[in-house]
């Protein structure tokens, strides 16, 4: 489906991509993990099409080229990103959000099928339809921005950071919609700092660290991993304070 090769980006002598690649197949779910400052972002906003990527890279979505495309044909293409900030219109209300993600041409025709969609997924949004945006908590404005997203009939929905900034308890309620919406057929990229409950829901991850990719491999071994374990849960196994760890799934000392 996805196939990104020698992915670099740089904001003037800034470069925050290194020769990234990664693929992804139809009806998979993909996380990127990686610290603030990784190039998780950069990463997806390239795929969008929202930065130009250096010259010499490959993005393609079912063989075809992405390079050079603006991002209004990257999302007619089928990809769709709900950006970290979420990027809604907080003076329109819950529906003209939800309405404006169905402009794109491959999703007219489906608008009222979507927006039931959505509302199977997100109830609460049903409920608050009417309601300016802005008034909303921060949880009920991130159902609203992957709503929107689903208006457009990803193939590919990416996610940045979904669960930025979310209490506890709504961070469980939005993954556990994120997996009935892969449940439902549509494949998902994830950037996400809370590893156990991304990782949960995933076929596969990716690790990023300062603008390359060092690590991939299984959720299931990835979860269990001494170096995941070393960089984002805090424990520090003996493997990692002797050297290089290769268990099958992740090796970080020559891929860098």
């Amino acid at each position: 489906m996805l196939e990104v090769r020698n992915l670099s980006v740089r904001y003037g002598k800034h470069a925050a991509l290194h020769h990234v690649g990664l693929a992804m197949a139809e009806r998979e779910t993909v996380v990127i993990l990686g610290a603030n400052g990784a190039g998780k972002s950069s990463l997806l906003r390239a795929v969008a099409g929202l930065v130009p990527p250096e010259p010499g890279c490959d993005i393609r979505l079912d063989g075809i080229s992405l390079i050079g495309r603006p991002a209004h044909e990257v999302l007619e293409a089928g990809i769709a990103l709900v950006p970290e900030g979420r990027g809604l219109f907080p003076d329109l209300t819950v529906l003209e959000n939800l309405r404006l993600g169905a402009y794109a041409r491959r999703a007219r025709s489906a608008a009222t099928a979507n927006l039931a969609f959505v509302f199977r997924m997100f109830p609460r949004l049903a409920e608050r339809q009417r309601q300016i945006v802005a008034t909303m908590s921060g949880g009920e404005q991130q159902m609203v921005a992957i709503g929107r997203a689903l208006m457009s009939s990803p193939r590919l929905l990416m996610l940045d950071e979904p669960s930025l900034g979310l209490a506890p308890i709504l961070v469980h309620e939005l993954f556990a919609a994120l997996a009935d919406i892969r449940d439902s057929g549509v494949s998902l990229l994830v950037v996400e700092q809370n590893v156990r409950i991304s990782l949960s829901i995933a076929d596969r991850g990716y690790l990023l660290e300062a603008g390359r990719i060092v690590g991939e491999g299984r959720a299931d071994a990835l979860i269990d991993d001494p170096a995941v374990q070393h960089a984002f849960l805090g424990t520090v196994p003996t493997q990692v304070k002797h050297g290089a760890i290769d268990n099958g799934c992740l090796r970080t000392d020559d891929r860098r």
